[in-house]
């Protein structure tokens, strides 16, 4: 199977310092359930990366599950990434 023929995942994250311990798995899937979320994402301007390595280790949480200490490093550089661009979209405002 080639890279086109692959079937799209996608997994959303969200973190709240104020009550989360850490990122927590929201959304989770594969094919149109992916597409979907994906989809969602950007109606909502929500910022997207795309990692096929991360969403396949992502994928074996479950929905409402934190993401295991191994990830925080790799998820956090996301998350910084995106609030990098959150910023710089405000300001352009």
């Amino acid at each position: 199977m080639n890279e086109k023929q692959k079937i799209k995942q996608a997994i959303a994250l969200t973190y709240r310092p104020d009550r989360d311990e850490a990122p927590v798995v929201t959304a989770k899937g594969k094919g149109y359930v992916a597409e979907k979320i994906i989809e969602t994402a950007k109606e909502h301007q929500v910022p997207i990366h795309e990692d096929a390595s991360l969403v396949e280790m992502l994928s074996q949480l479950q929905i409402n599950e934190t993401i295991p200490e191994e990830l925080y490093q790799v998820v956090a550089e996301i998350f910084a990434f995106v609030y990098r661009v959150e910023r710089r979209l405000a300001e352009e405002e």
